[in-house]
Formats: structure tokens, C-alpha cells, sequence
């Protein structure tokens, strides 16, 4: 459990809370998502690297410090990752975006890959994975096997809730990517999903349930 972050701010906690109720509507969950991916974004970047440029303020010159964001790169699991790219977008908006397409397939509850899309140059890079579950692990599992084989300088993963179970799995086929988190929940049921959870994100997003 050393390489999980568990992100307790009262306000991440309090924006968690509301979004796990069964009767939060669609807009209220996305818009929830939003502020708590913002949230997340300020701990997950708090050692991003960073550059000197030069500014004037009102009164003189100087010499002001800025995150080097065209050297971070956000990846989206499709399609529910989407839903926390934009917070984290609002608070690092020089960041590139790559994307990754899995779906699971209900029979094996492995991850199936159909579309991946990355900016140029990334080895240069580092990279945050935005997914809001981590579940078995298989999808994140995936798309870490998958960024890997293109070498990029760092790799952190972020989810809104996470479970023994899916730290476990990721953490054994990727011990040196971190994780953070809002939540670690009890446990999988024996269809794959999280308890006490949220649901489905992907369906709560997009009102697809």
C-alpha cells in the first residue's frame, strides 16, 4: 500500500459522498466529478516539473516559476476517464491529451483495447491515467502495458475509488506506478464492480443506465 495515495481532503471526501447517492441526477454527478477532479489534480501535480520564464508585475521585472505542462500529458480510458479530464484540464490547461479505448468484455471481465492516440515525443513526457474505477484492474493494467511500450518518462494512475482487490492486481503487474485515489472501498462483487461504490461512472456520466 505504499505506492497508493489516498487523497482525505474534507472537500474531496464531502463531493465524493454526494456523488455516490443512488438518486444524484446526471448533471449533479458530472458536475460533481468535475470540481472533485480539480481537487485531485492539485495533489497529483504537487511534484510535476517545472520551468522559470520571465514576467513584469505592476511594480518590476522578475523571474516567476510555472508548471512545464507541455511535458504532461493527461490519458482518458475511454469513456468514463473522460469525465475527469476536464477538472484536470482546468487546473494544468497546457497539458496534451492522449486517449485510450477499452471496453470489458462481460464473459472474461478482461480489458479489449479498440483505439489509442498519444501526442509525439513521449518519452519526454509524463503522463497521469484518468480512469474513475479501479476495479479488477484490468482495464488500468491495460492501458499501463499499453503507454509502456511507448516509454514515457513517468506513469501515475488516478481513480476516484479503488478496492483491495484492484490495488492488488495493479500493483503486481505495475509496481512502480503510483496510484491515487479518493476512496478505497471494502471490496468486488462477482460481477466486477465496486462496493459500496458508485455504480456504473461511465453510465452516471453520460446518463446511459
Amino acid at each position: 500500500m505504499s505506492n497508493v495515495h489516498l487523497i482525505d481532503h474534507p472537500l474531496v471526501q464531502h463531493k465524493l459522498t454526494l456523488m455516490r447517492r443512488k438518486d444524484a441526477s446526471t448533471n449533479s454527478f458530472r458536475r460533481l466529478l468535475n470540481e472533485l477532479a480539480l481537487l485531485m489534480a492539485y495533489e497529483v501535480t504537487r511534484d510535476m516539473p517545472m520551468q522559470d520564464i520571465e514576467i513584469e508585475t505592476p511594480m518590476e521585472a522578475m523571474t516567476g516559476r510555472v508548471i512545464d505542462g507541455k511535458k504532461l500529458v493527461f490519458v482518458s480510458i475511454l469513456r468514463a476517464g473522460n469525465g475527469i479530464l476536464e477538472g484536470m484540464l482546468s487546473v494544468v490547461p497546457g497539458a496534451r491529451v492522449g486517449h485510450i479505448g477499452l471496453y470489458r468484455d462481460p464473459k472474461t471481465l478482461t480489458a479489449v483495447e479498440y483505439y489509442f492516440k498519444m501526442p509525439t515525443h513521449m518519452p519526454e513526457r509524463d503522463v497521469i491515467v484518468v480512469d474513475p474505477m479501479l476495479a479488477t484492474g484490468n482495464s488500468a493494467i491495460a492501458a499501463v502495458d499499453r503507454l509502456k511500450e511507448i516509454g514515457p518518462k513517468s506513469i501515475k494512475f488516478v481513480c476516484l475509488l479503488t478496492c483491495p482487490e484492484g490495488i492488488a492486481a495493479f500493483h503486481k503487474a505495475h509496481p512502480d506506478v503510483p496510484i491515487y485515489t479518493a476512496a478505497i472501498d471494502r471490496e468486488l462483487n462477482d460481477h466486477g464492480y465496486i462496493l459500496p461504490g458508485l455504480g456504473d461512472a461511465g453510465d452516471r456520466i453520460f446518463g446511459t443506465q
